[in-house]
């Protein structure tokens, strides 16, 4: 049926003179390729640069018989648009337009889809017509709407000029004032702009802190920050009043710290904004989270695993019970391996719950709960009350306390497999931790299976890699670890990395299995910590730090970075001298 959609759609391009029958060859052979499954032709043609959205939407509403529709404000009739939920319309990118006795016109990007026209006529109650609309147009009316909490920011010019931030010369002195100018063109650019460039470089976080004399704008890219841009500093209550308001925060409430959030499309896809706003002695400091699904794998193969790591830790997610912890600092990618975990093991056989705080990213199969301390949703109360729901795996977004640990070792007891986070600075040091929580060691003999302690290096950019000559002072260090390590490689720096040698980042492991009898007796016996470090390396003798020298002597990455991850300190480094 796609096949023959396909043709149709190739023909009627042909016949409008859209597309070259060369184009079309191309991109349909880019459609069969490996690699490549369940993308329309459409899409193809829009990513080869073949077609424009328009063009290939015309030609797709003829097809299916559908009018095609340029959108504007004089189509949508704004009472109309209430027949369905806000988020469902900025989820599905289906707009309502007007109605017209009981039949009800809405604007779609994908005529072909059935499912999504018998979705609407059961939630409306009303026959339904559609007419198709590219989702530039969708997404644009969309933003428009009253209340509308998705802001659509693929339009921003990238080059923002000075002049542009330089617009608003007034003081501002009240609450009025900082909400108007915020409201303003040259301010919402360039937040959106701010944002565009955040997510575009890859950033986790987005800093919007005042300084002195001006805003200063950081990105953390590979977990370090980066000067982005500087902003006049009487521009600072505007653009924290713009995230505001995007976010849904109180403008007027500058004495508090506050937590929102915003969805942005960017790129066609939705990306969500984590704010955090915090007063301090210069103004308001705002943090945002970018949460952006494409930047992240969940599948566990491409998480930067040593294949022995990956065997045991696939063996202990796929037991009936007992706990499994992630452990590691903030920033260490501990969730991201837990939802890859999940990713993997989930089933239509299995029922899998979350109790996250935030909830970072939405899976398929599974039952995922958001906690809301305010009204006295915690995590404990949420994993007692999941514990009613009949599951098979539960995964607690953080244990932070003795009664969401007493819980979960509960729920673990009686058969169930239970998947959570620890901050701990390695494997072994999460039962010292559960046991300074209150915890009876007996219990956490019995309950735990396995800690995977973790860490992110960064990876040596692949554009500007280059073989080098370690100072000796790098050499004198490995060799009083017993490591020997032939070749070693750097990034120079390049356009692509910023500059600074290293671009995007991997994980390195360390795994501490509780599968026989001497290692769970020594830990209900509340064994020292190096009693337990040394029945872990008898079982498992790979340690972070050894786990990133694997990935040194792969060229991966560095040897300074794995050094720098793991908390080892050497003496000051010489000037690093260029190979040959």
């Amino acid at each position: 049926m796609q096949k023959a959609t396909s043709q149709r759609l190739g023909t009627v391009l042909l016949e409008k003179g859209f597309l070259t029958a060369e184009n079309l060859e191309t991109a349909l052979a880019v459609q069969h390729g490996k690699g490549v499954h369940g993308k329309l032709l459409g899409e193809i043609l829009v990513e080869q640069q073949f077609c424009t959205e328009e063009q290939v939407l015309e030609c797709v509403a003829e097809v299916y018989g559908v009018p095609y529709a340029r959108l504007d404000q004089r189509l949508c009739d704004p009472k109309v648009v209430e027949v369905l939920p806000r988020e469902y319309v900025e989820q599905n990118l289906v707009l309502p337009l007007f109605k017209v006795r009981e039949t009800l016109t809405v604007a779609v990007a994908e005529p072909s889809n059935l499912f999504l026209i018998d979705e609407v006529t059961s939630l409306t109650s009303l026959k339904v017509q559609i007419v198709a609309a590219t989702c530039k147009d969708i997404r644009r009316m969309i933003t428009a709407l009253p209340n509308s909490k998705v802001f659509v920011i693929d339009d921003i010019i990238e080059d923002a000029d000075a002049a542009d931030v330089t617009l608003i010369e007034e003081t501002i002195e009240d609450i009025g004032d900082v909400e108007e100018i915020a409201g303003q063109s040259p301010v919402i650019r360039l937040v959106n702009y701010l944002i565009y460039t955040g997510v575009k470089e890859g950033a986790s976080d987005i800093h919007v802190e005042p300084a002195e004399r001006y805003l200063r704008v950081r990105n953390r890219i590979d977990g370090r920050l980066y000067k982005a841009l500087e902003v006049p500093k009487h521009l600072i209550n505007a653009v924290t009043s713009r995230v505001k308001i995007m976010a849904g925060l109180d403008i007027s409430e500058r004495r508090l710290p506050q937590d929102g959030r915003i969805n942005v499309m960017l790129d066609g896809r939705r990306i969500d904004i984590r704010v955090s706003t915090f007063p301090t002695s210069r103004g308001e400091k705002t943090v945002l989270r970018v949460l952006d699904t494409r930047a992240v794998s969940l599948n566990l193969e491409e998480l930067g695993f040593a294949e022995d790591i990956l065997t045991g830790f696939r063996h202990h997610i796929s037991a009936p019970n007992g706990i499994v912890l992630a452990t590691g600092p903030t920033g260490s990618g501990k969730s991201t391996t837990l939802y890859a975990a999940l990713n993997e093991i989930s089933s239509m056989e299995n029922n899998v719950c979350t109790v996250e705080d935030p909830i970072e990213y939405n899976l398929p199969l599974i039952n995922q709960f958001q906690v809301q301390e305010k009204v006295g949703l915690t995590f404990s109360r949420a994993l007692r009350t999941i514990l009613r729901q009949d599951p098979d795996v539960i995964m607690v977004g953080e244990i932070r306390d003795d009664e969401t640990a007493r819980t979960a070792i509960q729920a673990a007891l009686t058969g169930h497999l239970v998947l959570s986070t620890l901050h701990t600075n390695d494997a072994c040091s999460a039962v010292t931790r559960l046991i300074n929580m209150g915890l009876e060691p007996y219990l956490i003999g019995a309950a735990l299976n396995m800690v995977l302690a973790q860490r992110l290096v960064r990876r040596i950019c692949p554009k500007c890699k280059q073989k080098y000559d370690p100072p000796r002072q790098i050499r004198k260090a490995l060799e009083r670890m017993g490591c020997d390590i032939p070749e070693f490689h750097k990034g120079v720096g390049c356009r692509a990395c910023r500059n600074t040698g290293y671009r995007g980042r991997i994980a390195i492991h360390e795994l501490f299995s509780l599968t026989n009898d001497e290692v769970r007796d020594a830990v209900t016996a509340n064994a020292p910590l190096s009693t337990l470090r040394a029945l872990s390396e008898k079982q498992n003798p790979i340690t972070l730090r050894q786990d990133g020298f694997r990935k040194v002597r792969a060229g991966i990455t560095t040897v300074d970075e794995v050094l720098y991850v793991c908390g080892e300190v050497v003496d000051a480094p010489e000037q690093p001298r260029a190979a040959g």
